[in-house]
């Protein structure tokens, strides 16, 4: 079975488990109210969109077939140059991921074995832009200290017949997938630390049992500039259909920022 699972591209598109945050007893952190903190995210992340797309990284993609004892039965390894392309024509936001393939395909290899093919995780944080947050239904459910931060955790779960940044494409067609799940958000800044999310009902008459997937953020500064930007670190996706189970991580690292620069040169003659 082919799958591929995609986010973010011109209101369609999402994927999806597994990068661990440690979790610290200690003081809760301060709540603040679920309207004002989405708000705050929200205008933080249509800020964080276009700075996202004036940078480009490395992006190393480890895919996993595991067996029914949970144990790998195929790994593959690829490494890429990633940068997200944006645009808003006709006032739709769309995001297009290019890759240029540095290294791909190390591990092994076995005939008439698929693997998953996991596209768009770096940009889960669209559920919370503002041109897709109305589809989505907000719950704040506590604070918690994670990695020594002290952060507020949201439940986000999609709104039926709304629009949304997340579909799974399967054997040519795609699919609306009713995705829920929860982020971890710097109340003071709105900066998304991690979010997890997943579909694990209504999958049954696409022949899927589960999706799962957990994206972490990170801290990248660049030289001459105050802001500190929370770009996507690392993002895994855990797929399980009766018969198989999938799993890949995406590694991003090595963020530049690039411009396009002209130089006009004028005859003298």
């Amino acid at each position: 079975m082919n799958l591929r699972l995609l986010c973010g591209y011109g209101g369609r598109g999402m994927a999806l488990m597994l990068a661990l945050s440690l979790f610290v007893p200690s003081a809760p952190a301060r709540t603040v109210p679920v309207d004002d903190l989405r708000e705050r995210t929200s205008q933080q992340v249509a800020a964080f969109l276009d700075e996202f797309s004036d940078v480009k990284c490395t992006e190393v993609v480890t895919q996993e077939k595991l067996r029914k004892d949970g144990k790998t039965e195929l790994h593959q390894q690829s490494t890429y140059d990633y940068l997200v392309i944006m645009s808003n024509a006709g006032g739709e936001l769309n995001l297009n991921e290019s890759r240029l393939a540095l290294k791909v395909g190390s591990g092994a290899s076995k005939k008439n074995v698929s693997l998953l093919v996991s596209n768009g995780f770096a940009t889960m944080f669209l559920i919370f832009h503002p041109y897709y947050a109305d589809g989505f239904r907000f719950t704040e459910t506590g604070a918690e200290v994670v990695e020594g931060r002290s952060l507020s955790k949201i439940h986000f779960e999609h709104i039926r017949g709304r629009k949304s940044p997340v579909a799974l494409a399967l054997r040519g067609r795609e699919f609306a997938l009713e995705i829920s799940g929860d982020a971890w958000i710097d109340s003071a800044t709105g900066n998304i630390v991690r979010m997890t999310a997943g579909v694990n009902q209504g999958l049954e008459d696409i022949g899927m049992k589960s999706m799962l997937s957990d994206v972490r953020f990170a801290a990248v500064p660049f030289r001459g500039q105050k802001e500190v930007y929370w770009f996507p670190a690392e993002a895994s996706v855990e797929v399980e259909t009766p018969r198989q189970h999938w799993r890949n991580h995406h590694q991003f690292t090595d963020y530049k920022k690039f411009s396009v620069s002209t130089e006009e040169h004028v005859s003298t003659q």
